[in-house]
């Protein structure tokens, strides 16, 4: 897909690898709609640095547990850009608590956040991708969601069902040429892993990850791009952890 003129929606879109996306996106000329769950104004530099590779840049205000939220988001881009090519669903958090100590709660938001939002964006955005020849969905899912990690049963088990999500999806939205996939990031330096201690972020790196470092929001936003990119992709899944899911020992 060349992205020139392309319409994107990022949700997440204003941190971390949302954000990285959202530039990488731009600077391929695509126009960039970023959704944000938090009345908060966008970084001025962020809007700066989206809109100076010549496309336009949108921010929005919406709720994607909320279904009403994922369908108002979506339509206000099309209302405004006249068309939607690109989904990146990079929205989420943590949700600490092991199998016992997850609340209820707890566990029912973050199947709504990471999941359920999955099946009423896609519900929304499929329409209009089909009326453009097509389109392409990725959704961002986890390392921990490839392995069982303690302490993090809810999260552990909604980013793994986003791989067999982006599968399905992927098989039934190839006739209209809207393919879908999955990246699983490892641990990423983003907001979400500020609650580290520096203790752990040190076990990440000198004894988890065998390349021993973390990785750039950036390294994940150039993998989503390429994916997008890519037209004979569809319904798979990329991790990049830096080799940390593949090891044994």
């Amino acid at each position: 897909m060349d992205l020139q003129g392309k319409v994107c929606l990022v949700t997440g879109g204003t941190s971390g690898i949302g954000a990285a996306t959202a530039l990488a996106l731009a600077s391929r000329g695509a126009h960039v709609a970023s959704v944000s769950r938090r009345a908060v104004p966008a970084p001025e530099s962020l809007l700066s640095a989206l809109e100076s590779h010549g496309g336009s840049a949108r921010f929005l205000e919406a709720d994607v547990a909320d279904p009403a939220g994922c369908r108002s988001c979506v339509d206000q881009v099309v209302k405004h850009f006249g068309r939607l090519d690109v989904l990146v669903h990079s929205a989420g958090g943590p949700v600490p608590g092991g199998f016992c100590a997850v609340t209820d709660e707890a566990w029912m938001n973050a199947f709504a956040v990471h999941v359920h939002s999955v099946f009423h964006l896609t519900r929304a955005s499929a329409p209009h991708m089909a009326k453009e020849d097509g389109g392409a969905i990725v959704l961002l899912g986890s390392a921990a969601g490839l392995r069982g990690c303690l302490g993090a049963a809810a999260y552990g088990v909604v980013k793994g069902a986003l791989p067999q999500f982006a599968r399905v999806l992927a098989r039934e939205l190839a006739d209209q040429r809207i393919r879908v996939n999955c990246v699983s990031p490892g641990v990423i330096r983003t907001p979400f892993h500020d609650s580290l201690t520096p203790e752990q972020a040190a076990n990440n790196i000198q004894n988890r990850i065998p390349l021993h470092k973390e990785g750039k929001p950036a390294d994940v936003a150039g993998l989503i791009v390429s994916v997008v990119e890519n037209e004979f992709i569809t319904g798979e899944n990329f991790v990049i952890d830096g080799g940390m899911t593949m090891r044994i020992v």
